[in-house]
C-alpha cells in the first residue's frame, strides 16, 4: 500500500526533476532561481529518483543495505547539519555562496538527519529480534 506513492514520487523525479528541484528551491531559500546547477545535477536527481523505485519495488532484499546508508545519511546530517546543507550546495550548485536559506533548512537538516538515524537504528533492533527468534523457533 505504501509502495504506490513512494514508486509514484520516484518516477516523478526521474521524469521531471527541473520541476522537483524548482520547487525545492522556491521551499528552502529566500532567493530561488539564483542558483546555476551544476551540470551533473539534474541527471543525478534523475537516476535517484529511478534508484528510488528500485530500491521500494526490491523489498525487504535490500533493507540492510538501505538501512545502513540512511544511518550513514543521517549522522552527519544531525551532528553537523550546517556543513551538511554546505555541502550539498557545493555538490549541487556553481554558486553556493550566493543562495540564502531560509531560516528553517539548517534545523530541518538536523531532525531529518535524527530521523535518519533512528530508523537505522530501530530497523537494525528489529532485524536482530526477528533473527534471535527465529533462530530460537528453530
Amino acid at each position: 500500500m505504501y509502495r504506490l506513492p513512494l514508486v509514484a514520487f520516484g518516477l516523478l523525479e526521474a521524469a521531471f526533476p527541473d520541476r522537483i528541484v524548482a520547487s525545492g528551491e522556491r521551499l528552502a531559500f529566500d532567493n530561488p532561481g539564483e542558483g546555476r546547477l551544476r551540470s551533473w545535477t539534474l541527471p543525478m536527481a534523475r537516476l535517484e529518483g529511478l534508484v528510488f523505485c528500485w530500491l521500494v519495488l526490491s523489498g525487504k532484499t535490500n533493507a540492510p543495505a538501505i538501512t545502513r546508508t540512511i544511518g550513514m545519511i543521517g549522522l552527519p546530517a544531525f551532528l553537523a547539519p550546517r556543513r551538511f546543507v554546505t555541502l550539498a550546495l557545493e555538490t549541487a550548485y556553481e554558486n553556493p555562496a550566493d543562495l540564502e536559506l531560509k531560516s528553517w533548512v539548517v534545523p530541518a537538516t538536523r531532525l531529518l538527519g535524527v530521523c535518519y538515524v533512528a530508523v537505522a537504528l530501530f530497523s537494525q533492533r528489529a532485524r536482530t529480534a526477528t533473527n534471535q527468534h527465529l533462530d530460537t523457533a528453530e
